[in-house]
């Protein structure tokens, strides 16, 4: 699209906005329009993004909190905003972080009343235990789709056996993020409600749409329940086929061995590089992405690119030649996945340092292409902020949709509370075939879709710090 023609889409959107326009609107708008071309420009031309993820998922791999990895992380996300020269300070925040291990490679199999093994795909859910002994584990297997159908058995039909969480996503959902949601808790909580009601137990069904036999981890919580059973995730495959042949033998049996464990807290750190406000200094805006990763592939989509796109916002900033208004952080969040400390240590922080936040946006959504922004704030500060759709619609990023913004931002609304939070939103219908799988590799992120994203936060960020809410 020709310059020309954003500048006419623009002016004609911002009037529907806004109603009529001034003389210095206009001026305003075509300054705006101009700037945030040069930003997308720059990134498309001259992007850093896909560069410094190749390096991040190729080089260090996987990193969860607690890890070598994440420690290499660390330095790594440090040293390349030191180098980015665009930063007036690159430091680190100290905090204690959750150190959980895989251990060897999980086994499973489903076991008929004829003794023979069928091999069922399956890894650890996070913060599981072992099997006894790190040994096979071999029981009976009752199948629920609820926790309240769980909640429903007699204690006979539970005890000594594994619970069988198998409620798929559901596939009328437009959003997949919704399906996600829907079927979350069975892995959050199930095989903590597994152990209280005497199962040995628990076996989820992954949290994907896709049908493969790639099964997918994430975070599981006890909470305070006495008896801790070993939890782990079925490939949708494995799934499918444990219920068929289940519904067939209800005698089957499963095994599982897994040798996971849960050592000590390890001393890790969020790593920060912060541009100071040239007009409003006391304000601050963060943009961040976590930096941990499961354990199980790269961590690509699922943070690497939240992580890389956050730091490249504030390079196009200054490549284009502007100064922020408002100071700007770019924040790249550790433990994310396994017990939000970084989060949680940023807001206390900030709140520790009487800080004021204007802003705070998260890209945790993966790095395919751009739609827009989740958005947390007031009905007048969405109103203010919905003015600026006409400047990034020609670039297709100006879909504005209230909802969750970020995992890592959160607890900025309790310790400072922020006018506003933005969630970065792309196009997420594959996003959880890849999450928390082996499949969530470098490969399969797009170099284009990748340098829109960053771009599309840019844009947001020069916004913020130009007009504030």
């Amino acid at each position: 699209m020709k310059i020309t023609s954003i500048l006419a889409v623009g002016a004609a959107a911002l009037a529907l906005v806004g109603g009529s326009v001034s003389s210095a609107q206009a001026q305003a708008a075509k300054v705006d329009s101009l700037t945030i071309r040069k930003i997308y420009d720059e990134a498309l031309l001259r992007g850093q993004s896909y560069d410094n993820l190749r390096y991040l998922c190729q080089k260090i791999g996987a990193r969860l909190s607690g890890s070598p990895q994440a420690a290499q992380a660390v330095q790594w996300g440090k040293l390349t905003m030191e180098k980015a020269n665009c930063f007036d300070k690159v430091y680190l925040q100290e905090c204690l972080v959750p150190h959980w291990v895989r251990g060897a490679k999980e086994k499973g199999q489903i076991l008929g009343n004829k003794g023979k093994g069928i091999p069922a795909a399956v890894c650890a859910l996070g913060g599981s235990v072992a099997t006894p002994g790190n040994k096979p584990l071999r029981a009976g297997v009752v199948e629920v789709k609820s926790l309240a159908e769980l909640k429903a058995l007699p204690e006979a039909a539970v005890k000594g056996k594994f619970v069988f969480f198998n409620r798929p996503f559901d596939d009328r959902l437009i959003e997949p993020g919704a399906a996600y949601g829907g079927a979350g808790d069975q892995r959050r909580s199930g095989p903590a409600e597994a152990g209280r009601r005497g199962a040995v137990g628990a076996l989820v069904r992954s949290l994907t749409a896709a049908r493969d036999n790639n099964p997918h981890t994430g975070a599981t919580n006890y909470g305070d329940t006495p008896t801790k059973v070993p939890a782990a995730a079925l490939s949708t495959q494995a799934a499918d086929q444990l219920s068929q042949l289940l519904a067939a033998d209800p005698k089957l049996e499963f095994e599982l061995e897994m040798s996971c464990v849960q050592l000590p807290d390890e001393k890790s750190y969020n790593v920060v590089g912060e541009v100071t406000g040239s007009k409003y200094p006391e304000q601050v805006i963060t943009v961040g992405g976590h930096l941990d990763s499961w354990d199980l592939a790269q961590g690509a989509h699922d943070d690497g690119t939240g992580v890389v796109q956050s730091m490249e916002a504030l390079r196009l900033l200054k490549a284009v030649g502007l100064k922020p208004e408002r100071t700007v952080r770019a924040v790249l969040f550790m433990n994310e996945e396994n017990g939000t400390r970084g989060g949680d240590k940023y807001a206390e922080l900030a709140k520790q340092n009487r800080e004021t936040h204007l802003a705070a946006i998260e890209s945790d959504g993966g790095g395919f292409t751009p739609r827009g922004f989740n958005v947390e704030s007031t009905p007048a500060v969405f109103q203010k902020v919905a003015a600026w759709k006409p400047l990034l619609a020609p670039y297709l990023a100006s879909q504005l949709t209230p909802g969750h913004a970020g995992t890592d931002i959160e607890p900025l609304v309790a310790a400072v509370k922020p006018t506003a939070l933005f969630g970065y939103d792309c196009d997420s219908q594959r996003y959880f075939d890849l999450h928390h799988s082996a499949l969530d590799t470098f490969e399969q992120v797009n170099r284009r879709e990748l340098e829109l994203g960053g771009a599309s936060m840019a844009a947001l960020i020069y916004l913020l710090g130009k007009y504030g809410l």
